[in-house]
């Protein structure tokens, strides 16, 4: 299951974790991000220990967001030991994403 994160999280889990982590950045609100969300799930079970998924509420963390330059959601952006590598904007299918997270875990 993806963790919504606060920004000690964060920090602790992403800027300072190693390997891959996908982090959505979302809104409550928004209907695109719900329906990203099972998706999300899906690829946090079937992926296992190459990458982490965490969920960012923009609304919540909008310090994180600013940083961050999130313009619209949903914002994922893959970091690779604590360092964005991509960004990726809107709606995307499983296989799009798990072929990104398979790129940058190997």
């Amino acid at each position: 299951m993806a963790k919504i994160l606060d920004q000690a999280e964060f920090t602790e889990l992403v800027l300072n974790g190693s390997g891959v982590a996908l982090v959505d950045f979302f809104a409550t609100w928004c209907g695109p991000c719900k329906a990203l969300a099972p998706v999300l799930e899906d690829i946090s079970a079937e992926i296992g220990d190459k990458a982490n998924i965490y969920k960012v509420d923009i609304d919540e963390n909008q310090n994180l967001a600013q940083e961050y330059r999130v313009m619209s959601v949903p914002t994922m952006k893959i970091f690779k030991n604590g360092q964005v590598v991509e960004t990726i904007v809107g709606l995307q299918s499983k296989t799009t994403l798990m072929e990104k997270l398979n790129y940058y875990s190997n």
